[in-house]
Order: C-alpha cells, then structure tokens, then sequence
C-alpha cells in the first residue's frame, strides 16, 4: 500500500539541534521552528504517549521532519538503524484526500498499523504502517484540511 501525495521524508535524531545543523547551506529557506508535544497515539498495544522535539524544514516541495524522542513508549523511533550520522531515515509520509475511503482499505492490506492518531473532525488524521520488512522503513500517511496543509507548508 503506496498511494496520495508524498511530501515528507521523517529522519530520527538524539540531539535535535545537531539534526538541524545537518540541513543549514543545502536549501533551507527559513529558521526551522522546533516544538515539544506530548502525542497521545493508538497502537495495538492500547493508548500511549510519545513525547517528542519536532522539528520541520521544507527545502522545494519535500519536507524533513526530524524527530527526537523523548519518551518512546512503542519503540518506533528506536527502530530506526544508527548509521553513524546525527540524523537516522525513518519514514516516508504521503498525504490522502479521502481518509475514510483510505482507512477501509488499510484494513484489507497485509502492512500492520503500529500506530494512529485520529484528533477529531476536521483535524490532522496520521498513522504509521510497519513497512520495514518490504521497504526498510515506516509508511506514514496523514490527512489534513486544505487550510491544515496551507499552515503546515508554511511552516
């Protein structure tokens, strides 16, 4: 299961200012903004709270995210390989239109949801699929108004 508009890619990194640091002089367009949030996500395992740094840069129509975990209950963030670099490649995320239409057919693919979050209607929508063993890495898929996207590519 492949399928929207891909925009991001999602790199794990244990100090996120170093992260940062790998993207300064290769088309950073703006002083990437870092944030903290405490995010509540379903998995099989039940409700867990990762708390994480975030960071967001957009160099041309791709944006990296950069992810320091703080807290990472499920190990997902952990799972991505130490490659001897600062920043460590996690995921690749697309964006859907109609996540109804999507999440039915989530449920009819052999790609296990390790993790979701649905913040009410006419809010961000995300989850993760574990695509490790097919790809190397997370799938991420996300749904967002069209105002949501306008803010997110503003970021």
């Amino acid at each position: 299961m492949i399928e929207g508009e891909f925009y991001q890619l999602g790199y794990v990194c244990d100090n996120l200012e170093e992260g940062i640091a790998q993207f300064r002089g290769r088309g950073m367009t703006h002083e990437p903004h870092i944030i903290e949030v405490d995010q509540p996500v379903n998995s099989p395992q039940g409700e867990v709270v990762n708390k994480l740094r975030l960071c967001f840069i957009w160099i041309g129509d791709v944006q990296y995210e950069l992810i320091q975990p703080i807290t990472d209950p499920l190990g997902i963030y952990a799972n991505a390989p130490s490659n001897g670099a600062p920043i460590r490649f996690h995921q690749v995320c697309y964006r859907v239109k109609d996540w109804d239409d999507f999440r039915k057919r989530v449920n009819q693919q052999d790609l296990p949801v390790v993790m979701e979050r649905d913040m009410g209607v006419d809010q961000v929508k995300f989850l993760y699929l574990d695509a490790r063993a097919k790809f190397g890495h997370y799938l991420e898929y996300t749904w967002m108004t069209d105002a949501s996207w306008n803010q997110t590519r503003a970021m």
